[in-house]
């Protein structure tokens, strides 16, 4: 079996849209990055399909955005209705931009995201990608960590990088050799997700909802320009098997006048929405971002958002680290990199509770708890006559000093007119 050794400032372990961002970052401080990446090909499907103001400011400042140029499309407010067409809540503002500068959503495809990302990370010259290999070990030898890795002919890559990053997903092989466990929420229902090309044009109004309906809850958003997604909550007298399929979905997306005679699916797939969080994020040299980290409900939209502000926040603090200038001595640098977790940890947290309370209001099947959900909401909605604005969490306390006036708060980007 052949085998080879390769060098790194940073290994980062999966290549989704958190490792390609994290490679950017790295890449463009000069950094040397290896990112090792199990599948030989891109996912083709949607996924995620929102990033907020902070999450765009994030790709400006990666140098990304102009390759989103075209693919992605602005959105205002999230509406909350009862199956009475009834409002129950707001959330997000109207206006084009935001505190950062951007507008405050935005609708994307994944596998767009993915492709301009990837593209400016391969413009990188000190960044190299290895598809199709498979890390199967990862030990800290103090001074480095060693990873091994698989390539599907069978050859092995051995690989030494000062740090090492798991942005490997959900079923996170670096977390389980860190030692991590994932603490579970309590919070998790089977929905099924469904992708569209619709062929006709049509205007959807609202752009984004949630239908509250206890006989289906339902969400209905924009996939991005010219696509559309719906995901449907599988009920509690219902097999999983019932609903992942095809059929089920053209059934479910009948009253919405979408059929095959209309509309191409993309993709049709039953997933748990669950909350779930790391119980550490760090041992030694190595670190965990994104879903590895973290996952929790869609209702926010802050699922994928969340590991691109990993990426954005670790990043500079490895930067610092691999240059000495945490203070030059171990025990700072230990404390550097601890903050990540530190600032980032209590951060996610806010936003999965936030998650999950949403959750909880569009997961309602019982017809009488649905009613006086209703008629408390609709009351409360009247009352405050307008949008909630998307909450903004506190960072963590760690490297920032908590005394200061809005430490620790997203800062506003201006438009510089003169």
């Amino acid at each position: 079996m052949a085998s080879e050794t390769v060098q790194a400032d940073v290994a980062i372990v999966g290549f989704g849209p958190v490792g390609q961002l994290l490679a950017i970052l790295l890449g463009r401080r000069g950094r040397r990055v290896v990112a090792l990446e199990r599948w030989p090909e891109p996912y083709p499907l949607p996924r995620a399909v929102h990033f907020d103001h902070e999450v765009a400011r994030v790709l400006q400042g990666a140098g990304a955005l102009p390759g989103l140029a075209g693919l992605t499309e602005p959105s205002g407010v999230y509406e909350w209705r009862n199956a009475k067409g009834d409002v129950l809540l707001r959330i997000g503002l109207d206006a084009d931009h935001s505190l950062s500068g951007w507008p405050t959503s935005t609708m994307f495809c994944q596998p767009e995201l993915e492709r301009a990302l990837e593209a400016q990370a391969g413009a990188l010259p000190k960044v190299a990608v290895e598809r199709g290999c498979e890390v199967v070990a990862l030990r800290d030898e103090g001074d480095a960590v060693a990873l091994e890795a698989r390539r599907a002919d069978g050859a092995s890559v051995a690989l030494r990088a000062r740090y090492a990053v798991g942005c490997d997903g959900a079923n996170s092989f670096v977390r389980g050799a860190i030692g991590a466990e994932c603490r579970d929420l309590g919070f998790a229902y089977d929905w099924l997700v469904v992708d569209l090309l619709p062929r006709e044009k049509r205007r959807w109004e609202p752009l984004n909802w949630q239908l509250c309906d206890p006989a289906r809850p339902t969400t209905l958003v924009s996939g991005g320009p010219g696509r559309r997604r719906f995901e449907f909550m599988r009920l509690p007298h219902e097999a999983p098997e019932e609903l992942a399929n095809e059929a089920a979905a053209w059934r479910l997306l009948e009253p919405w006048d979408l059929s095959p005679a209309n509309a191409t699916l993309e993709r049709c797939a039953l997933y748990t929405f669950g909350a779930r969080v790391a119980d550490r994020w760090r041992r030694g040299r190595v670190l965990l971002a994104g879903d590895a980290a973290h996952l929790m409900p869609p209702f926010a939209g802050q699922g994928l958002c969340s590991g691109l502000r990993d990426a954005a926040n670790l990043a500079w603090k490895l930067d610092l680290a691999l240059s000495g200038g945490a203070g030059g001595e171990v025990c700072a640098t230990d404390a550097l990199l601890d903050s990540y977790a530190g600032e980032r940890a209590p951060h996610v947290e806010r936003l999965i509770a936030l998650s999950v309370e949403l959750g909880r209001v569009i997961c309602v099947s019982d017809p009488a708890e649905a009613a006086a959900r209703d008629a408390r909401m609709v009351a409360d909605d009247r009352a405050r006559g307008g949008s909630l604005p998307v909450p903004l969490p506190r960072l963590g306390a760690s490297t920032w000093l908590d005394s200061t006036p809005a430490a620790g708060e997203l800062f506003v980007q201006g438009r510089v007119r003169a």
